[in-house]
């Protein structure tokens, strides 16, 4: 039954019937636009537009769907203005010699992760994966939002259209060009069974470890033959347990203790804040590295070479000597 607002709008009845939906209008926005900075901003966009409105709001849906649509419109406006995020995978071909130095690509602005713990968002999990939100990237706005109404929210095609100002049938014919594309550009690598959650702990537990004691033997142990790497800021990426790690022992490992790495979780998948030894003897902030695991071993490393993402995982930008 739709809610009803009759009385007089104040910030405590407005928080009372809105507030509840925060954290879900921030995950859609996010699968949306694939930025949480971006995504955070159109919240905020969002209940400005609901508070200043909901004197007039009539109960004509429900509150939750008010608000969808207003952060759905306001996405779509924002997608107007720029293009896709992408992953270093989602620009061309893997590189095939290990010995390539990375190639950086200061202009592109990347995809980004997001702090989502398994424990709590199990429901969202699945539809917050690094490879979904990355294969989302390649669709135009309208296909992307008809995808996520339909598919992640299952929203019906009637409510859909009335939310767009269109047509059922076109709703439908739009969802059936974006499942295909989505066909082509999901990432293999990708559609793995998905491990236990001892299983992927216990990888993120070993990943740490090899890194901080720069072993490469025990990376390998722990790598899928069809393992994927890719770090950003740099369009360089590998693909095969071959590449990868001579490529890794060649440009990251380094020496024992170059390494410091606290265990997150990022779009409900196993993740670590790095932080790299610098010349003062502290450890500073590097980026973040989300795992996709699988349960026999890791299908793919994507790291974020973005020190800003330490304090979004609640880390500090240094840990001391």
């Amino acid at each position: 039954m739709a809610q009803r607002v009759e009385t007089a709008p104040d910030h405590e009845d407005f928080a009372r019937h809105t507030e509840q939906f925060r954290r879900e209008l921030l995950a859609h926005c996010y699968r949306v636009l694939g930025t949480l900075d971006e995504a955070e901003d159109l919240v905020q966009e969002t209940y400005l537009r609901a508070w200043r409105a909901y004197d007039r709001f009539e109960g004509r849906s429900s509150i939750r769907t008010w608000l969808y649509r207003i952060a759905t419109n306001a996405c779509l406006t924002a997608l107007e203005h720029r293009g896709r995020r992408p992953l270093p995978s989602g620009l061309g071909a893997p590189a095939t010699d290990p010995d390539t130095e990375p190639e950086l690509a200061p202009g592109i602005v990347w995809l980004q992760p997001i702090p989502a713990d398994p424990a709590t968002v199990v429901a969202e999990r699945d539809t917050l994966r690094l490879a979904l939100v990355a294969s989302l990237q390649h669709l135009p706005a309208r296909q992307r939002v008809v995808l996520i109404l339909r598919d992640v929210l299952a929203w019906p095609a009637a409510d859909v259209a009335e939310l767009l100002g269109t047509s059922t049938a076109a709703v439908k014919s739009t969802l059936q060009r974006a499942r295909a594309r989505m066909d082509e550009v999901a990432p293999a690598a990708d559609q793995v069974t998905e491990p236990t959650e001892p299983q992927s702990r216990a990888l993120l537990e070993q990943y740490i470890s090899a890194f901080e004691n720069a072993d490469p033997t025990a990376l390998e142990r722990i790598l899928r033959e069809d393992a994927v790497l890719e770090v950003t800021p740099s369009r360089t990426w590998f693909s095969g347990r071959a590449t990868c790690l001579p490529y890794l022992t060649r440009y990251a490992l380094g020496a024992p203790g170059d390494w410091r790495m606290l265990p997150v979780s990022a779009n409900g998948q196993p993740a670590a804040v790095a932080y790299r030894l610098g010349e003062d003897g502290a450890h500073h902030v590097y980026g973040v590295a989300v795992l996709t695991t699988s349960p026999t071993g890791l299908a793919r490393i994507t790291v974020f070479g973005d020190p800003g993402l330490a304090a979004r995982f609640g880390c500090p930008d240094t840990l001391p000597r």
